[in-house]
């Protein structure tokens, strides 16, 4: 039986410790694709929340853990079952600062979920992290719950051959014979889940002209996939425009993309940077949608992020929506036909997913994205588009770089509304039964004439 801990999520009882927060990880890692091997050093400079810290948990995959410090004290610890126990040598005042010290080595995998693996993933050439929901601890030790957000330094040391992409600035690159050491710094707020690494052979290109003041863009891929990927990811900046306009400011200071040699599922978002296969390549736009999704998720999922995995369709029906966004300003369906589509598919699938709480048997359901878009498109209904927008914006800046749940959402969008939407909410969030297709109240956005393709 997995033991809980206070305030542990209910979907993920064994992942994350709610008695501190760490507001710092400095990872310095070393990792060597042909042996699989990484080793490590992880520095975490953490809170104890209000009451005395006589133990905690780090999550930490099956590792070898060769040193634990807790404030330069050894400590008593036990590692077992993906959980990294630990006593200090003397418990931690109430609201006290201390830091933790783990060095770790061994062959990173993805840790087994019931969606396969997740986390670190060999490639035949390389290497690539995507962890949503609980596979961080799959390279590094960590508190896994995406409330509990921190700043990052990440060091990640490999053979020169490969290029390493990580979400944040990208500080120092420094060869020293025949590894070469990058220095990536995150200094917004973020989950563990979030932290995005991808080792491999790319060419690198910039998106848009960050000349003039816009957000720094760049991809990052393979060589042969260079002329496609520059049609299928031309408008990316002008998505970036349209989100900045209808969302507010970017909230990060730099926006990366990386397409793999491998095929992918579907692309993974991670804090500044986005993960996509090269079957999301074609070289006529087949992706477009998914593109727009991975950069709405910047804003919603992970500047402002969810307090546990309940609510996971703020992230999956915010992003779903942007993509309708995106298609009726880029010249493509309207968001009010999308929805009507979106609508018709679900009425013909079972009735059985309450939104605002899925179970984590659906929580990646497909139903699941498309009523949460419905949501949205029927609060823009209701409110109106000028106070959707200004609703939409203030959420974001408002919650930036912190966690929400359903309930803070309501309460926001109804100081946006002039009548109550308690029956809306009840009726699309913790009901099951599909509610009737909200009806437009006019144009989403105002109208433009379509983004024409730009060139990289």
């Amino acid at each position: 039986m997995v033991q809980r801990t206070v305030g542990a999520d209910p979907y993920f009882p064994a992942n994350g410790d709610a008695r501190y927060r760490v507001h710092r990880y400095e990872l310095a890692v070393d990792y060597r694709p042909g042996p699989n091997r990484l080793s490590g050093t992880a520095r975490l400079n953490a809170i104890a929340g209000r009451a005395p810290l006589a133990e905690f948990l780090l999550n930490l995959a099956d590792f070898k853990v060769g040193r634990v410090r807790v404030d330069g004290r050894a400590p008593h610890y036990t590692h077992r079952g993906g959980r990294l126990r630990i006593r200090p040598a003397k418990p931690i005042r109430a609201g006290a600062a201390f830091t933790v010290e783990v060095h770790w080595s061994g062959n990173p995998k993805p840790v087994r979920s019931p969606w396969g693996g997740l986390g670190w993933e060999e490639l035949e050439d390389g290497a690539l992290v995507a962890s949503q929901p609980v596979g961080a601890p799959s390279w590094y030790p960590c508190n896994d719950r995406p409330a509990d957000k921190a700043s990052y330094q990440l060091s990640i040391t490999t053979p020169s051959a490969y290029s390493v992409v990580a979400g944040g600035r990208l500080l120092t690159r420094t060869t020293k014979a025949s590894t070469t050491t990058w220095v990536y710094e995150q200094s917004a707020p973020t989950s563990s889940y979030l932290v995005g690494l991808s080792i491999g052979t790319y060419q690198t290109v910039l998106l848009g002209d960050p000349g003039l003041g816009g957000v720094p863009q760049a991809g990052h891929i393979p060589a042969h996939l260079l002329t496609s990927f520059s049609r299928d990811f031309a408008r990316q900046p002008a998505m970036m425009e349209l989100f900045e306009e209808v969302f507010g400011p970017y909230p990060f200071g730099e926006y990366a993309v990386v397409v793999t040699e491998e095929e992918l599922d579907v692309p993974v978002e991670a804090q500044g940077l986005s993960l996509f296969g090269a079957n999301h390549v074609d070289g006529a736009r087949g992706s477009e949608r998914l593109i727009a999704h991975e950069l709405a998720h910047q804003w919603f999922g992970n500047s402002v992020s969810i307090a546990d995995w309940r609510h996971i369709w703020l992230n999956e029906g915010f992003a779903k929506y942007a993509e309708w966004l995106w298609s009726e300003r880029s010249g493509g369906r309207s968001a009010q036909a999308l929805a009507a589509l979106a609508h018709r598919k679900l009425a013909g699938l079972p009735q059985d997913l309450q939104l605002a709480d899925p179970g984590r048997k659906l929580m990646f359901d497909d139903r699941l994205y498309e009523r949460g878009g419905l949501v949205l498109h029927a609060v823009r209904c209701a409110l109106g588009d000028e106070s959707f927008f200004r609703m939409l914006r203030a959420w974001a800046a408002l919650h930036r770089g912190g966690a929400v749940t359903t309930e803070s959402f309501t309460r926001h969008v109804a100081r946006y509304a002039s009548d109550s939407l308690d029956d809306l909410f009840t009726a699309w969030l913790h009901e099951t039964a599909l509610p009737p297709l909200p009806s437009a109240s006019g144009a989403v956005i105002p109208a433009r004439p379509p983004y024409p393709p730009t060139n990289i």
